[in-house]
């Protein structure tokens, strides 16, 4: 039962082979028996969970494809009433007294919430080694970390621990994770999906997405979310596509950029094996393939960072000790409080990105840094815009090899040069779907990912519809309610 997908659950509750409860059930069964050793939830809300199934199953929700289907949320997503922690001991207490946007959506839906998701601290990592409360692994390979910073939730959806996850991303926390553990993974257009409720790391950057067993679970799951928001001044106004229409028109004639530097350089034979096989699938297919170049990749992690780190210096502020979060018990002064309680709440990686936000804002390095990274983001932005000038979308590798092995902290430039490949997408806020395209390395899972112009999620989703059932009857889906 738990194995199936949200649109095979959908199928199931509406033919009443099982009712939500039974479903929703299963899954906490799932939890207590596999995430002590898994690590995937922060926060497991048994009662909330069935409570809601119990609401679905009596009719008195709304019926939608996503109604009275179990689901997690990344711990740095705001739930009324239930703890929201970052993953980190500063916010370890901490009950919002609301529900983010995209939470507010899915509710309205009658979806089941099972539980917050573990996650690297403030989404400050790409393995989820980075909370403070425990490691969560890869469910392929225990021994491995299952990406980051949406680990957990992805972790959780591979290991049937929940149908879906909510993921936030600013530079590949939804791709990455997705593709080490063999899950789809969007990132949308930046302003599609509303950030309100959502814990600021980067703001400029910061995206929520859904993280999914196939494709159409993930246009279902988008569909709910997205949407304009007005307490969110970078919410776009604007008549979304429903993302189940066109799904099953494949790819003939689609033209699919190749860009030769995401081919070069770091990235494992494994890897590149895999996704240039997928992109064989999709000339077999009818898709026509170019080579492309994108000049400024490897100006994208540096430009990143410099960026991410000044906004997390600045969003991070506010946790001082005095209005909300963690405050020491012992100091004599205000300033000794202030450090006190930053230094006992913040973890290792947290305190390293504020010291060099803290540096690159500061009046000696403001215009050397931070204005020349703002300028180069405008450049990365042309360079898709130029792009896709000369294709429809781009077909690249989402990490550079397949996942890591657990023990992070002994290899600290290996996670900022792993995420190459994803961070350019964020900076430019165009939309870019991650899905399985074979395995490498001792079986692991990777995943390639797709690109498009701003709001082309529709597109991006009928060219993964088209890979993923290459060969399979597409007749069998019915997205009507």
């Amino acid at each position: 039962m738990i194995k199936k997908s949200v649109y095979e659950h959908y199928k199931a509750l509406k033919n009443k082979e099982y009712s939500s409860l039974e479903l929703t059930n299963e899954y906490l069964k799932e939890i207590g028996k596999k995430d002590e050793e898994l690590g995937a939830y922060i926060t497991v809300t048994s009662d909330i969970a069935r409570s809601a199934a119990e609401e679905f199953d009596k009719g008195k929700c709304r019926k939608t494809i996503l109604s009275g289907i179990p689901m997690n949320i990344k711990d740095n997503i705001c739930t009324k009433g239930v703890k929201t922690t970052c993953g980190s001991r500063m916010l370890e207490d901490f009950i919002p007294p609301y529900d983010a946007f995209v939470v507010e959506k899915l509710k309205s839906e009658g979806a089941v919430l099972l539980g917050k998701t573990n996650m690297d601290e403030f989404a400050m990592g790409s393995t989820c080694e980075n909370s403070a409360f425990k490691i969560t692994k890869n469910p392929v390979d225990s021994s491995r970390v299952p990406g980051g910073s949406s680990g957990g939730g992805a972790a959780a959806v591979a290991k049937n621990e929940a149908a879906y996850a909510l993921g936030s991303e600013t530079g590949g926390s939804v791709r990455q994770p997705a593709s080490f553990c063999g899950l789809v993974g969007m990132k949308p257009t930046y302003g599609s999906v509303s950030r309100y409720g959502l814990v600021a790391y980067a703001s400029s950057l910061d995206q929520i997405g859904p993280i999914t067993k196939t494709v159409a679970d993930n246009a279902i799951v988008m569909n709910a979310i997205v949407g304009h928001d007005k307490r969110d001044s970078t919410s776009v106004l604007r008549k979304y596509d429903d993302f189940t229409v066109g799904i099953k028109k494949g790819v003939k004639g689609l033209k699919i950029g190749l860009p030769k530097e995401f081919f070069d350089g770091a990235i494992s034979d494994d890897v590149k094996s895999a996704v240039m096989n997928a992109a064989k699938e999709y000339e077999k297919m009818g898709a026509e393939l170019i080579d492309v170049s994108f000049p400024s990749l490897n100006l994208a992690p540096s430009t990143y960072y410099t960026i991410t780190c000044a906004e997390a210096s600045s969003n991070l502020a506010r946790y001082d000790g005095i209005r909300f979060g963690h405050r020491a018990e012992k100091y004599n002064s205000i300033d000794e409080l202030y450090k006190k309680s930053r230094g006992e709440g913040f973890g290792q990686e947290v305190k390293k990105r504020i010291m060099a936000g803290t540096m690159v804002l500061s009046a000696g390095y403001h215009n050397e840094y931070y204005k020349k990274a703002l300028t180069i983001k405008s450049k990365i932005t042309g360079d898709f815009k130029k792009l896709f000038g000369e294709c429809q979308i781009i077909l690249a590798p989402v990490s550079p090899t397949v996942a890591y092995k657990i023990g992070g902290e002994k290899e600290p430039l290996r996670d900022y040069f792993g995420d190459i490949y994803t961070v350019s997408v964020n900076l430019a806020g165009v939309p870019a779907i991650s899905i399985p395209c074979g395995t490498g390395e001792d079986g692991m899972p990777v995943g390639m990912q797709l690109i498009g112009p701003h709001f082309s999620e529709s597109l991006l989703y009928r060219a993964a519809f088209a890979y993923e059932n290459m060969g399979k009857a597409v007749d069998i889906y019915d997205f009507s309610i």
